[in-house]
């Protein structure tokens, strides 16, 4: 689908207004009308209007013949400036010591066409498209390259771990081998303690025992005689 869109008698000289129309010449018109936003100059509004009014009657013509577009998909085909009249555009402007230049102003027509077909490529669009999928390839690349490393870390992490945990528990094992034995110095050492001590008790325990049987032996020898003299007495 195309449109036309012409913009006539616009006051400027037409060499002005081409330095603008040439930033948009086979753009999209989406990206057009945003140059034109930003873009300072005193043509880029009125050509804004003339391109906004290009888009309408695209839309306008294919209603009309029954076919669905989408604004977005047109972009301008063709764009161009021509010269317009200059008569009766003349000024008079001061100059210095009294004097006064003659200037003569401009119009200019603009043309624009919009077309929803698809474009022909050139050769620098084949190019910037193979720079494009070569820049994508590339940030493909760097991301898988990222992601790998990344597992990479991941699965030897925990082998480190392993290997840091070894010697601790191998330290543990010669922290209880060295109290074991430690252990039974101490309980051979309290054996021999409580056998000296039971070896230095003996001969007083043997000492007691022998008082304490000693007087109970001499009682019984005391008191056999005055038995055997009541026993004489009685007889008699």
């Amino acid at each position: 689908m195309e449109a036309v869109a012409k913009t006539k008698y616009l006051k400027g000289s037409p060499r002005k207004a081409r330095l603008v129309v040439d930033l948009i010449r086979g753009v999209n018109v989406s990206r057009a009308l945003s140059i034109l936003k930003f873009t300072d100059k005193r043509a880029a509004e009125p050509i804004a209007k003339c391109l906004n009014s290009a888009i309408a009657n695209a839309t306008f013509k294919a209603e009309q013949q029954n076919i669905a577009i989408d604004p977005d998909d047109l972009w301008v085909k063709t764009i161009f400036v021509d010269m317009g009249p200059h008569k009766h555009r003349s000024r008079m402007r001061p100059a210095p010591q009294g004097r006064a230049y003659r200037e003569q102003r401009h119009y200019c027509h603009i043309t624009i066409e919009v077309t929803s077909e698809e474009r022909a490529k050139s050769d620098e669009m084949f190019r910037l498209d193979e720079a494009r999928a070569a820049r994508i390839a590339a940030k493909k690349a760097l991301n898988e390259k990222a992601k790998a490393a990344k597992v990479y870390t991941k699965v030897a992490a925990p082998v480190e771990e392993v290997e840091t945990a070894a010697p601790a528990v191998e330290e543990t094992v010669e922290t209880v081998e060295t109290a074991a034995p430690a252990e039974a110095v101490a309980v051979e050492e309290t054996v021999e303690t409580v056998a000296a001590e039971t070896v230095e008790e003996a001969p007083a325990v043997e000492a007691e025992a022998a008082a304490d049987e000693a007087p109970a032996e001499e009682v019984v020898a005391e008191d056999a005689p005055a038995a055997e003299v009541e026993g004489e007495d009685e007889k008699k």
